[in-house]
C-alpha cells in the first residue's frame, strides 16, 4: 500500500543514486503566470524513471535479485532499470518496442542490460516481457503500476515542497500514470490546496479517456511524437490514485509539443523529449487555469533522438510562425523574382529555399510559379509580407 512513509523511505534510499534536480524560474514561458521548471531531464539517465526503478529494485529480496530483473519500456524506464540493476550487481533484460529511438536503445545497452526489441508499441513490449518472465523466472519491474515504483516517483513531490513550498499548482506528464500518481499523493497528503494537473498527448489519451468514462479503458492505438507517454491503457493502481488525487487532465497536440520543445531550447537552453515537454505545452497554450499562479512544469525527460529533434524543431518553427512557405503566381518575364525578393528583404524576411517552375497544364501559358520558404518572426510578420506582395500585384496561391 502506498504511504507517505514509503515515499520518505524512497527519498532516503535514493539520496546515494539520484541528483536532486534544480527548479528553474522561467518567466517567459507564460508571462501571465510565474512558471518554474523542475528539470528531471537533467536527472541521472536523463529522466525521472531512475527514481522508481532503483527504489523498486532496492526492495527486492536476495532470492529475487539472484534471478535477475526484466522490464518493458519505450526507453526511459529501460535506462532506469538497467542502471539500478547494474548498481545492485544483478542481470537485467529489457523489452523495448522496435520503434524506440535508437539513442534510447543504445543508452540502455550502455548500462549493461540485455535488449529484446518487440514489434509494436509499449503495450506489445509489456506482453512480451510477461511471457519471458514466466519462462525464465525474472522479477518484473513494472514501469508505472507498482507501489514501490510510484513511491520512487513521488520523491519529486517531496523535493518540490522543499524547493517551492508556496506553489499553487504543478503540471505533470502522464503516460501510464506512475509519475503523477506518486507526485499527487505526496503533495495532496502534505499540502492539499496545491492543484495537480496532468497532461497527455492527444494521440495517446488513455488516462484522460479512462477518467472521463469512470473506468480503465484501453485505446486501440496510440500515435504521438511523445513516445515516452504513448501508453494504451493506464495502470490499475495509477488509475485509482489519479481519480482521487489529480485535479484535472488535459491533452496537447504534437504541434503544441513541438512548439514547447523549441521554446525550452531557445528560452531556457534545455533539451526535452516530447513526453517531457507536454507540461510546458499545457502552460504555453493555456490548457489549464494558471493565470497569476505560481506553477511548476515538470520536464520529465530529455532523451530525444537527434534525428527526431530536427523534425520537431521544423514543426515548432511552423507552428510558432517562425517559418513559412509562399506559393506565388508570376508572369514568366525578366525581373519578377527580383521584385519578390526586394519586398521580402525590405520587410526583414529571410529566404532559405526557392523553387521556380514554369507553367503547368492548368495555368496561363505565360505563367510560372515561385515557391519560397522563409524564416520569419511570427504570424503577424508573415501576414505583413503576404499583404505587401498582394499590394504589389502578385497573386498568392495555396
Amino acid at each position: 500500500m502506498l504511504t507517505l512513509d514509503k515515499i520518505y523511505h524512497a527519498s532516503h534510499i535514493l539520496k546515494k543514486v539520484i541528483r536532486p534536480t534544480d527548479l528553474i524560474y522561467a518567466p517567459n514561458i507564460c508571462p501571465d503566470s510565474n512558471i518554474y521548471l523542475k528539470t528531471e531531464n537533467l536527472q541521472v539517465t536523463g529522466s525521472f524513471k531512475v527514481r522508481g526503478a532503483y527504489y523498486k529494485i532496492s526492495q527486492l529480496s536476495e532470492e529475487e535479485k539472484a534471478k535477475g530483473v526484466i522490464a518493458c519500456s519505450a526507453g526511459n524506464h529501460a535506462q532506469g532499470v538497467a542502471l539500478a540493476a547494474a548498481k545492485n550487481k544483478i542481470p537485467s533484460l529489457i523489452c523495448l518496442p522496435d520503434g524506440a529511438p535508437i539513442s534510447k536503445v543504445e543508452a540502455t545497452k550502455s548500462y549493461g542490460a540485455q535488449i529484446c526489441l518487440v514489434d509494436g508499441v509499449y503495450d506489445d513490449a509489456y506482453e512480451k516481457a510477461l511471457e519471458l518472465q514466466k519462462e525464465q523466472g525474472y522479477t518484473f519491474i513494472h514501469p508505472f503500476d507498482d507501489e514501490d515504483v510510484i513511491a520512487g516517483q513521488g520523491t519529486i513531490g517531496l523535493e518540490l515542497l522543499d524547493q517551492l513550498p508556496d506553489m499553487d499548482a504543478i503540471i505533470v506528464p502522464i503516460g501510464g500514470g506512475g509519475l503523477i500518481s506518486g507526485i499527487a499523493y505526496a503533495i495532496k497528503s502534505l499540502s492539499p490546496h496545491i492543484k495537480v494537473y496532468g497532461v497527455q498527448a492527444t494521440g495517446a489519451p488513455s488516462m484522460f479517456h479512462s477518467l472521463e468514462c469512470g473506468e480503465r479503458k484501453c485505446l486501440s492505438n496510440v500515435s504521438t511524437i511523445a513516445d515516452g507517454i504513448a501508453v494504451k491503457e493506464p495502470g490499475e493502481h495509477t488509475f485509482d490514485l489519479c481519480r482521487h488525487y489529480v485535479d484535472e487532465i488535459v491533452t496537447v497536440t504534437d504541434d503544441e509539443i513541438s512548439t514547447a520543445i523549441l521554446t525550452l531550447i531557445e528560452q531556457q537552453k534545455l533539451i526535452a523529449e516530447g513526453a517531457g515537454a507536454v507540461s510546458v505545452a499545457a502552460a504555453l497554450f493555456h490548457k489549464v487555469p494558471i493565470e497569476g499562479k505560481k506553477v511548476v512544469c515538470l520536464v520529465s525527460g530529455g532523451n530525444i533522438d537527434v534525428t527526431i529533434l530536427s523534425r520537431v524543431i521544423k514543426r515548432g518553427l511552423l507552428k510558432s510562425g517562425r517559418s513559412c512557405s509562399l506559393n506565388i503566381e508570376l508572369l514568366d518575364k525578366p525581373g519578377q523574382l527580383k521584385g519578390v525578393s526586394r519586398i521580402i528583404a525590405d520587410l526583414g524576411g529571410n529566404v532559405i529555399a526557392i523553387h521556380h517552375e514554369r507553367a503547368s497544364e492548368n495555368s496561363d501559358i505565360n505563367g510560372c510559379y515561385l515557391r519560397v520558404v522563409l524564416e520569419t518572426r511570427n504570424f503577424e510578420h508573415i501576414e505583413q509580407i503576404k499583404s505587401a506582395l498582394t499590394d504589389a500585384g502578385y497573386t498568392l496561391s495555396n
